[in-house]
């Protein structure tokens, strides 16, 4: 087939919308030509659908249940109306025909198709005419701007867009083409780069496919062809690639969306994108996989940035064919590439990273919605789902470099390494290397990045955005961490992009992680006990009385960080003296709960706390030793480690200090609002600080009995006075002072505790700060109703029994503090935990006819055993009784 003919017939390709014929064909052999013509028909009908789904027909009398123009409909977002799309085109269902009256896009689609058609049929009329208009650009191998509008004002003359259609697919398909189209002659000022913030933003990805394919392309072309393509318009050669910095491409960005803004609100030539996109993206990730083509020529990035600068890529027709393919080519390109991509997208707006976000969003949803995966079927294994993930990953560090970034105030390193166990592991009995002995994993976009998540407190777009809902309730997590541990390259794991993942996912990973330990830690101890002969010894046991709670758990837990910090890593076990509960988890979160309730006890001193917060700081003028912080840090990380939550109530900077981030001025925000608001009014004030405040570099506290302490931030403070000029450095120093300086020796103790227990965990990497304290304090929002949602029964109990009912009416008439105590009582712990109490899974069992016994529980297994009480007052009267004087633990 000569170029002519096939121009032809990619021309005509959006006739096949017309025909009815679908699912029902069975050709015996088909031919590539009628298989693409089948694909565009189905693309275009769908096409059809996504616009009455979303536009309607423009016939406000329309009585389809599936257009927007009707009156019942419901409108929906585009992800939804984009798979309610591919949902009646495999049903064959209703399509409207355009009202009269609509102006939008589906009647453009229409008209687009008939004047396709008569564009075809207007080239056998009119070939010699046609033909000198083709003959006129057959040598156009990459566009400029000016190049597309004269092209384009050619064939409007000539009502005739084929030409232009040849010419984008001819440019648009071939990698060496992209990458010398639109380019700029010099490198992008700080200006321009601002400017692109203004601007639409999806133009990296194409920049990057594009350099990948010219490559290619050069090398099989001449090499007098291939120097005079380099150096055609817009082009400054190789010479330039050594001026551009490390966020510029050498595409003229701004040019290629006034392009895309002006051709895409044409449809017959949208499709061209559509078509060149599918015939590019194979030949990149060839080229990226085989060929180290960036290393050699780092403008075919600019191929990416060019596609993905098209505003159309969520749309319906891409989710198929073109845009899975071309994210599998992106998610080729090397290390520094996608650092460039991300540093570049960093300049864009917020609105700009949102929709580039959504397109890869819609593609992972897409995916997701039109296939069964389960653990036979992994989402793992779904090659297009895997490449929108590590695309969505360059956005992603995007939104944090372009936020508001600080690089700096990080918690220094313990200057003493975390003790290691004085037993023999079993990678050393074994003669290997203990593993994980350098720390967490860091993320090597991050490390080439040279920034971390936690450097940004607050992105372009919030984080929560780039979570995918319908991905995490398909993942099979227990998988996924296997494949997070082997760290296969034939095998991804979600969890190395942590950003897509909600906190209940990322917490079942975390626990999958802490459970596994815990069994290594018991077969060492196995193991290590046959080869010394020694006591067996697999679990971390504490035995405690209440009435001496901290001195036993306290005393206990020093000496285990002593003598073998390793055993912290065992699953805890806890034995109340005089008790006869056995700890399945129960026994452990009460443990914790009366832990809590002392340690952060105002009479003993080691935390400070503010009525007004409701809030507890670490007392700087503490009389107990570090060593008791450093149990405080234990137990902390103790809670994590057994899936316990605390009723701890610290302030954000506290989980940012415990992730490597030292407090600043806006974390007293939420830690001490009033000097902050003191400070912030310093900071905006208008008149002469000096003379107005009389203010110093020396600051006053007072100490637990009431006396005041001065502290001088800066050198003889008391004689240095506070001004217009330096106030800025005051504020810094005071806020430097009152979280961190002040705290150190304290908080340092503390945070040491935390990481004997979790050095060796993906927390750091898993979780932003505010995740933290999701996880060690659980949701506050308790949602009783989702509870009733999936609580089950058991014994003879089903939804609809008397006293189930009953119950329920009765527990949603109590108040708060009854609420709390319930859930004490039936679950160990008044939180609910991470993802809301839909997520506990409680039993209630019967436990035998009517009686005047009080309920009780199994708090291992959140267990609430109810007898079947003959009235609603007797039920409520003895459930009350039960959840108000309940401590302690027996055996049934």
């Amino acid at each position: 087939m000569n170029s002519d003919e096939k121009e032809d017939c990619e021309c005509a390709s959006p006739q096949a919308e017309t025909s009815p014929a679908r699912e029902n064909e069975e050709p015996e052999i088909e031919n590539p030509e009628a298989s693409r013509m089948k694909r565009a028909a189905a693309k275009h009908l769908i096409e059809r659908y996504y616009h009455q789904l979303t536009e309607g027909c423009g016939n406000d009398s329309c009585s389809n249940s599936w257009c927007a123009s009707s009156m019942g409909f419901h409108r929906m977002d585009n992800n939804a109306a984009a798979v309610k799309a591919l949902e009646l085109y495999k049903v064959n269902a209703k399509l409207c025909d355009p009202h009269p009256s609509k102006k939008g896009t589906t009647s453009a689609y229409l008209e687009s198709s008939a004047h396709n058609n008569s564009a075809c049929s207007n080239r056998k009329i009119n070939h010699k005419d046609v033909h000198s208009v083709r003959d006129d650009f057959k040598d156009v191998n990459f566009l400029t701007e000016e190049k597309v509008y004269e092209i384009l004002d050619i064939c409007g003359e000539k009502e005739d867009y084929s030409p232009l259609i040849r010419v984008i697919g001819r440019v648009f398909s071939s990698a060496e083409g992209l990458v010398q189209s639109f380019r700029r002659s010099k490198p992008h000022t700080k200006e321009e780069l601002k400017s692109l913030q203004g601007k639409d933003e999806d133009k990296d990805e194409d920049e990057k496919e594009a350099a990948a394919c010219s490559t290619t392309a050069m090398e099989e072309d001449s090499p007098a062809s291939s120097s005079s393509s380099r150096l055609g318009e817009g082009s400054s050669g190789d010479n330039d690639i050594q001026k551009l910095g490390p966020d510029e491409v050498s595409v003229d960005i701004e040019a290629v969306r006034r392009i895309y803004e002006r051709l895409l609100s044409n449809e017959k030539i949208e499709a061209a994108f559509l078509n060149a996109l599918v015939y590019l993206s194979p030949n990149v990730e060839c080229d990226l996989t085989y060929h180290n083509v960036y290393s050699r020529d780092p403008n075919y990035l600019n191929l990416f940035v060019i596609v993905m600068e098209n505003s159309n890529l969520h749309s319906p027709e891409y989710l198929e064919i073109a845009l899975p393919q071309f994210c599998k080519a992106m998610s080729k390109l090397p290390l520094a590439a996608l650092a460039k991509l991300a540093r570049l997208w960093s300049h864009y707006s917020a609105d700009q990273i949102r929709r580039m976000m959504e397109t890869f969003q819609q593609l992972i949803t897409y995916k997701v919605i039109s296939n069964e995966f389960n653990s036979r079927n992994l989402v793992n294994d779904d090659d297009a789902v895997v490449a929108a993930t590590k695309c969505l990953k360059i956005v992603y560090y995007a939104n944090v470099l372009g936020g508001d970034l600080d690089t700096e105030h990080n918690e220094e390193e313990d200057e003493e390494p975390i003790p290691e166990s004085s037993e023999l592991t079993l990678q050393e009995l074994l003669g290997e290397e203990r593993r994980n002995k350098k720390g967490p994993r860091v993320d090597p976009l991050e490390t080439e990045l040279g920034i971390r998540t936690n450097d940004c407190r607050r992105p372009l777009i919030p984080f929560e955005e780039f979570v995918n809902e319908p991905l995490n309730e398909v993942l099979e997590m227990d998988k996924d961490y296997t494949f997070f541990k082997v760290e296969t390259e034939n095998k991804f794991s979600f969890m190395t992009c942590p950003f897509i993942l909600n906190a209940v996912t990322k917490n079942l990973g975390l626990y999958y992680d802490n459970r596994i330990r815990m069994y290594s830690e018991r077969r060492i101890t196995v193991l290590y006990s046959l080869v010394q002969g020694q006591q067996l010894n697999p679990y971390l046991r504490l035995k405690v009385r209440r009435d001496h709670i901290i001195d036993d758990a306290l005393v206990r837990l020093e000496m285990i960080a002593m003598e073998n910090p390793a055993d912290l890593k065992k699953q805890l076990y806890v034995e109340f003296e005089g008790e006869q509960g056995v700890d399945e988890g129960g026994v452990s979160k009460e443990f914790f709960q009366l832990v809590v309730e002392e340690i952060f006890n105002p009479d003993i001193g080691m935390f400070t706390y503010d009525e007004r917060t409701k809030l507890f700081w670490f007392n700087p003028s503490s009389f107990e030793n570090e060593g008791q912080y450093t149990l405080i840090g234990i137990v902390l990380g103790l809670a994590i480690y057994n899936n316990c939550i605390l009723d701890v109530h610290f302030p954000m900077v506290v989980y940012r200090k415990l992730m490597g981030k030292k407090g600043t001025f806006r974390d007293l925000a939420d830690s001490n609002p009033v000097l902050y608001q003191s400070l912030k009014e310093l900071l905006e004030y208008e008149g002469s600080v000096e003379e107005d405040m009389m203010i110093t570099f020396q600051i006053s506290q007072t100490d637990l009995f009431g006396n005041p302490l001065m502290y001088d931030l800066r050198e003889n403070g008391d004689k240095i006075p506070v001004t217009n000029d330096n106030r800025k450095e005051f504020v810094a120093q005071y806020a430097e002072y009152m979280l961190n300086k002040s705290v150190e020796k304290q908080f340092k103790a503390f945070r040491r505790g935390f990481h004997m227990v979790t050095n060796e965990s993906p927390l750091k990497y898993l979780f932003r700060p505010e995740e933290i304290e999701l996880l060690i304090c659980g949701s506050r929002n308790l949602d009783f109703l989702a509870l009733e949602e999936t609580t089950e029964y058991d014994g003879g109990y089903n939804r609809d029994s008397r006293i189930i009912k009953e119950f329920w009416e009765t527990l949603h008439s109590f108040g708060e503090e009854q609420k709390r105590l319930f859930l004490q009582f039936t679950t160990g712990t008044d939180r609910a935990p991470v993802g809301g109490l839909g997520k506990l899974k409680m039993i209630i069992a019967k436990n035998g006819p009517d009686t005047d016994r009080l309920p009780t529980s199994h708090t291992c297994f959140n267990v609430l055993l109810l007898p079947e009480y003959s009235s609603k007052e007797k039920l409520r009267e003895r459930l009350l009784k039960a959840i108000t004087y309940a401590k302690g633990f027996g055996m049934l």
